[in-house]
C-alpha cells in the first residue's frame, strides 16, 4: 500500500481557502472591510513569505466569528462553498485524487487551513482523511480564538500526519512509498519527509528548490 498527502489551498484548488473565507465574510458584512481586508492580506504576505504566526492568525480569523451562534456562521460557510470554493474545484485535481484511490493508496489532505472551513471542501474531493489546524471550542461549539493541539503548519504537519497513522495502526515503514502534492515552501519539512514529493503549482521558491533537488513538478491549472 501507497501512502498519498495532499495539500489543499493552491495545490488541489487555486486560490487559498482561509484567506477567500475572510474575504468572503467581509463581502456579506461580518467583517469590518478596511480593517479586516488590510490584516487578512498581511497575514497572508507573511504566509507566503515563511514568517506567518498561525496563533495570531487564528485569533484574529475567528475575533468577529465568536460573536456568533455556530449555526449562523455555518449557513455561511455553506454560502461560501457554494459561491467561492465549488467553482475552483477542477476536473483534473478531482482526477488526481481518483487516481491515487483508484490505485488503493491511503489518501489524506494535509492542510494548515483549519478544519471547520476545510472539511466540506474535503469531502467534495471524496477524501475520508482530513489533517488540518483544529479550532478550539468550548463545549456549546463556539471557537474561543486558540488552536486545539499542534497545529498542522510547517514542521507540525509531520507530527499530525504520525498522530493521525498512530491512530490507523500503521506507521512511515508501512508503505511502500509516500507522496506529498504541496505548492508551497512552507511543506519543506513534509516535502522532505516522503519518498516522492511533488511541487504541485509551485512558488517561485518551492519550484527553485525542487529543480534543485530533482523532484518531480506539477501545474494542475496551467
Amino acid at each position: 500500500m501507497n501512502l498519498t498527502l495532499f495539500d489543499l489551498d493552491h495545490t488541489l484548488i487555486p486560490l487559498d481557502s482561509d484567506f477567500e473565507w475572510g474575504a468572503f465574510l467581509v463581502r456579506i458584512g461580518v467583517q469590518d472591510g478596511t480593517v479586516f481586508a488590510q490584516r487578512n492580506a498581511q497575514f497572508y504576505e507573511d504566509y507566503k513569505a515563511g514568517t506567518l504566526d498561525i496563533h495570531a492568525y487564528v485569533d484574529f480569523l475567528t475575533s468577529d466569528l465568536r460573536k456568533h451562534a455556530r449555526s449562523t456562521i455555518e449557513a455561511w460557510h455553506a454560502r461560501y462553498m457554494e459561491s467561492v470554493i465549488l467553482p475552483e474545484i477542477h476536473p483534473q485535481a478531482l482526477a488526481l485524487v481518483q487516481q491515487h484511490q483508484a490505485a488503493g493508496d491511503l489518501c489524506a489532505i494535509v492542510t494548515a487551513t483549519n478544519s471547520f472551513v476545510t472539511r466540506p471542501i474535503a469531502q467534495r474531493f471524496g477524501i475520508e482523511h482530513l489533517i488540518a489546524t483544529e479550532l478550539e471550542q468550548t463545549p456549546g461549539g463556539h471557537f474561543t480564538g486558540k488552536i486545539a493541539g499542534t497545529p498542522s503548519f510547517r514542521e507540525g504537519k509531520i507530527a499530525r500526519v504520525e498522530q493521525w497513522l498512530t491512530t490507523q495502526g500503521l506507521g512511515w515503514q508501512d508503505f511502500s512509498s509516500s507522496t506529498f502534492y504541496s505548492d508551497s515552501l512552507n511543506d519543506l519539512p513534509l516535502l522532505q519527509r516522503v519518498s516522492d514529493p511533488v511541487a504541485t503549482n509551485a512558488d517561485a521558491r518551492l519550484l527553485q528548490h525542487a529543480q534543485q533537488q530533482g523532484w518531480r513538478t506539477l501545474n494542475l491549472f496551467a
